[in-house]
């Protein structure tokens, strides 16, 4: 009898496997029918965007610079002060001196000819550090300010030497100088 019960708790425990392999199987091929199949792009890598964020965002705390700060780094020889918004905004009004490369156009190639020494000192601000320009600076949520994924994109790529402008500033009373069709008489 002990004999006949070993092989029946055997072959019970055979036939529950089989029917987790079968049940397995079976859901695999539904998850399949129904729902598309995984896109993969080697190209686009989220878990590697969000370590970058992390990086950037922990290097970023200690390089906002105020208003005063930002004037006198910008012009100490070797500075880049980078605008990363659109060609036509950059070129209604932008701070003097800036080099343009609007934030769709970073990629290895652009960055390599606009920032060839990753050692640079690079100034960046976007359209949330001014007020009272609204044309050439329109408001963006906090949250989707320009300076962030600028700052992000660069650090990226290496750039580790990369300082944002940080209050908000009102573009008639600031000492920082502007160029560009709209800007201030001096």
């Amino acid at each position: 009898m002990e004999h006949s019960t070993k092989r029946l708790a055997v072959s019970l425990v055979a036939l529950l496997a089989m029917l987790a392999f079968f049940v397995t199987l079976s859901a695999a091929a539904q998850g399949v029918a129904d729902g598309p199949a995984p896109i993969i792009n080697p190209a686009i890598d989220p878990a590697a965007y969000l370590r970058a964020v992390d990086g950037a965002l922990g290097h970023r705390s200690g390089r906002r610079l105020s208003e005063a700060d930002f004037i006198r780094m910008s012009r100490e020889p070797g500075t880049i002060v980078l605008d990363a918004r659109s060609k036509a905004k950059f070129d209604e009004l932008h701070v003097e001196g800036a080099i343009n490369l609007s934030f769709p156009d970073i990629a290895v190639e652009s960055l390599a000819r606009a920032l060839p020494d990753k050692n640079a000192r690079i100034l960046i601000y976007c359209n949330n550090n001014f007020s009272g320009a609204e044309g050439a600076f329109p408001s963006k949520l906090p949250s989707a300010s320009l300076n962030l994924p600028t700052f992000v994109a660069l650090y990226d790529y290496g750039y580790r030497n990369v300082y944002e402008l940080g209050p908000l500033i009102d573009v008639a009373a600031t000492a920082i100088a502007f160029e560009g069709r709209a800007a201030p008489p001096r």
